[in-house]
C-alpha cells in the first residue's frame, strides 16, 4: 500500500471557524494569519477534497495521511477555543473520502487523555503532537499521559513542527528553514533523553527528518552521549527534502526507519533517486506499514 504520512487538508467547517476569528489563528477571506509568520494566501484548491483527491491518484497514493498543521498553534488555545477547531478538524477529516486517513491532535493546554482516546476509536491512526511540546524533559511529561494512550492501543506518534517565534524583517522562508528544523532538532535528541526510557514500545516518527539531528552521531559519541544506536522504532518522514539528504540520512540510521511524506500542500512529493527500486518501496509501502501497525 503506497503511502503518503504528511498532508495536510482543512475541512470546511473548520475554515469557517478561522474565518470566525480575529485573533491568530485566523483567515482574512483567503488570507491566513499566525503569530510569527508573514500572512500567507490559501489556495482553495488546496483544500478541497475532490482536487486532492485527484491528486492522490496521480501520485499514486493508496493511503494519505492528513494532520492539523501544527503551527496555526490551535493545540495551545485555551480549550474553550481549541475544543470546536479540534472537532471541526478531527470530525471534517474523518468524513474524508478514501485514500485519505487522519492523525489525531490533542488540546495541550489542558491534556485530556480521554479525548486522545476517543479519536483513535474513531479511527485516526495515531497522534500528531508539535515538536514544540517535546523540546526537553518537561515537554516529554506532559505529554506522557497522551503517550500512554497511544502505547496501549499500539498507536504511532508524529512529530511535527509548531508555531514559529514571532521574527521580524526575515525572509518568507525563514520559518520553515530556522525554527521549524531546530524545533525536530531538539524534539528529536529530547527523545532520546527523556522520551524513550519513558515510553519503551512507542513507535515515533519525525517530520522532515528531524532536522537531520541523526547526523551528529559523531558529535553525539564525543561528547558522551552514546555511539546512537539505531532505534527501529524511530521513523523519519521526507517531506521537503530530495536525493541527497535522504541518501546521507540513510547512510546514518538505515533505510529501514525512513517513510515518505509530501507535506501537500505546501510542498510537493519528491521520489528520491536512492538507485534500487527496492529503497522507494521501502519508503512508501514497507516501512510506513510498519510505522502504523509495528514490526509483523
Amino acid at each position: 500500500m503506497s503511502t503518503d504520512v504528511h498532508q495536510h487538508l482543512w475541512p470546511p467547517a473548520l475554515i469557517e471557524l478561522l474565518r470566525s476569528r480575529t485573533t491568530p489563528p485566523y483567515l482574512d477571506a483567503r488570507t491566513l494569519h499566525l503569530n510569527g509568520e508573514p500572512p500567507y494566501a490559501v489556495d482553495p484548491d488546496d483544500h478541497d477534497p475532490a482536487a486532492r483527491t485527484r491528486l492522490a491518484v496521480t501520485d499514486g497514493l493508496d493511503l494519505a495521511l492528513v494532520s492539523l498543521s501544527s503551527p496555526l498553534g490551535i493545540e495551545y488555545l485555551p480549550p474553550a477555543e481549541a475544543a470546536p477547531l479540534l472537532a471541526a478538524f478531527h470530525d471534517g477529516a474523518l468524513a474524508l473520502p478514501a485514500p485519505f486517513a487522519v492523525w489525531a491532535s490533542p488540546c495541550l493546554s489542558a491534556p485530556d487523555p480521554d479525548a486522545v482516546e476517543r479519536e483513535l476509536s474513531r479511527g485516526c491512526v495515531g497522534l500528531q503532537l508539535p515538536a514544540t511540546a517535546l523540546l526537553d524533559a518537561a515537554g516529554w511529561a506532559h505529554c506522557a499521559p497522551l503517550l500512554d494512550v497511544l502505547t496501549r492501543h499500539d498507536k504511532p506518534l508524529f512529530v511535527h513542527p509548531g508555531a514559529a517565534p514571532l521574527a521580524h524583517d526575515t525572509p518568507p522562508w525563514w520559518p520553515a528553514l530556522v525554527p521549524y528544523v531546530q524545533q525536530l532538532h531538539a524534539s528529536w535528541f529530547a527523545f532520546r533523553a527523556f522520551g524513550r526510557a519513558r515510553h519503551p514500545a512507542l513507535r515515533v516518527c519525525f517530520a522532515a527528518l528531524a532536522g537531520l539531528a541523526p547526523l551528529h552521531g559523531e558529535r553525539l559519541a564525543a561528547r558522551g552521549g552514546g555511539r546512537g544506536e539505531i532505534d527501529f522504532d524511530v521513523f523519519y518522514e521526507t517531506s521537503s527534502y530530495g536525493t541527497r539528504a535522504v541518501d546521507v540520512l540513510v547512510r546514518a540510521v538505515g533505510i529501514d526507519v525512513l517513510v515518505s511524506g509530501s507535506d501537500r500542500p505546501y510542498a510537493q512529493p519528491v521520489v528520491p533517486d536512492l538507485g534500487a527500486d527496492a529503497a522507494v518501496h521501502a519508503l512508501r509501502t514497507t516501512n510506513p506499514a510498519r510505522l502504523l501497525h509495528g514490526r509483523t
